[in-house]
């Protein structure tokens, strides 16, 4: 999944959303959040780690 990068503009029309939010569905969202960005981290893929890994029998 690519990412969404958004500003602060954006990112305070959706706080002021959330704020109203009661407290179990605030904790639930942060959960959530949380569990995407370790996900994310666990995920992200260093492609210069790849150079070479590909191994091939075939002859030429």
């Amino acid at each position: 999944m690519g990412h969404l990068t958004i500003n602060n503009k954006i990112l305070d029309k959706y706080f002021r959303f959330l704020i109203n939010l009661d407290i179990k569905s605030k904790k639930r969202l942060i959960i959530k959040l949380t569990e995407s960005i370790e996900t994310a981290e666990e995920s992200d893929i260093d492609l210069n780690n790849l150079y070479g890994a590909w191994k091939d029998n075939e002859q030429k």
